[in-house]
């Protein structure tokens, strides 16, 4: 086991469950301090606790927030930027999954489709918060959890009013964090900020899957070890602007790669997350 220093530090979203606890567990075990987030107060301290007992080295602070609603997002990345004096890795794990309801769009705080707005727009907006502070703390890591599981974004219609269906939300938004993970790793080279992503493993037991239908094939320990991989390898080290299929360096879905799909889908997520100045429409 790949051992950290306490002062190492990563943010994991949506920890309190699933995945996210299971890499929370894993980073804190190797002694590194770690940042939780989740939406509710009572998971997060049972959580923080289960880390604690671990006594490996490391601190274990707690963030709240609902990253379905973007202006919370930016209080999140400002109270984080503010309290916490480095941070090396961020992985984005929380998600909003095909549901039990698959044929009810559902909308964020801002009316964007649910799963665009906390699979893609969530994590772009934080990580655009927490720039200043990964370059601080470089070499710093971005990870996005995606999914092997890719649909196209129909940039004519990117909110999904069409012919609506909640996996495949799902798996347009997944895309679009691809997408985003390969723009801004080409924007932040150079800056000692790595931005990769992955499918960490096929239908593993979680809440998510069990609630659209599906029989989960694998423990989350499955996926733990991929993501945990990406924020501690050595090996990897400067590597970015990749997507692996759990530990295997993979294509994704073509969308990705063309050069004009991806600006369309960046210039429509500046737009609606409004994180940089001179986005179109800001």
């Amino acid at each position: 086991m790949t051992r950290l220093p306490h002062h190492h530090t990563t943010l994991v979203t949506g920890a309190t469950q699933g995945l996210g606890r299971g890499i929370a567990l894993d980073l804190a075990a190797r002694g590194g301090t770690v940042l939780l987030h989740g939406r509710d107060a009572g998971r997060l301290a049972a959580v923080a606790a289960e880390l604690r007992a671990l006594d490996a080295g490391g601190e274990v602070r707690t963030y709240r927030a609902d990253l379905a609603d973007l202006d919370r997002v930016a209080e999140l990345a400002a109270r984080i930027a503010d309290a916490e004096p480095r941070l090396d890795a961020l992985v984005h794990n929380a998600v909003v999954g095909a549901g039990p309801r698959p044929l009810e769009r559902e909308v964020s705080a801002q009316g964007h489709e649910l799963r665009l707005a906390v699979n893609h727009l969530a994590p772009y907006a934080l990580t655009r918060g927490l720039l200043p502070l990964l370059t601080a703390s470089a070499p710093a890591r971005v990870v996005n959890v995606a999914s092997l599981g890719q649909e196209p974004v129909d940039l004519d219609d990117p909110g999904f009013e069409k012919g609506y269906e909640g996996l495949r939300a799902y798996c347009r938004s997944k895309l679009a964090l691809v997408t985003a993970t390969f723009a801004l790793a080409g924007e932040l080279a150079g800056s000692g900020v790595t931005v990769n992503a992955l499918h960490p493993a096929h239908l593993m037991d979680t809440e998510g899957v069990r609630a659209y239908g599906l029989t989960p094939l694998v423990g989350v320990e499955e996926g733990v070890r991929p993501t945990v991989r990406l924020v501690v390898d050595p090996g990897l080290a400067g590597v970015t602007g990749r997507y692996f299929d759990r530990f295997t360096d993979a294509r994704a879905h073509e969308q990705a790669y063309d050069p004009e799909a991806r600006r369309r889908l960046m210039a429509l997520t500046d737009l609606w997350t409004g994180v940089r100045t001179g986005a179109p429409g800001a």
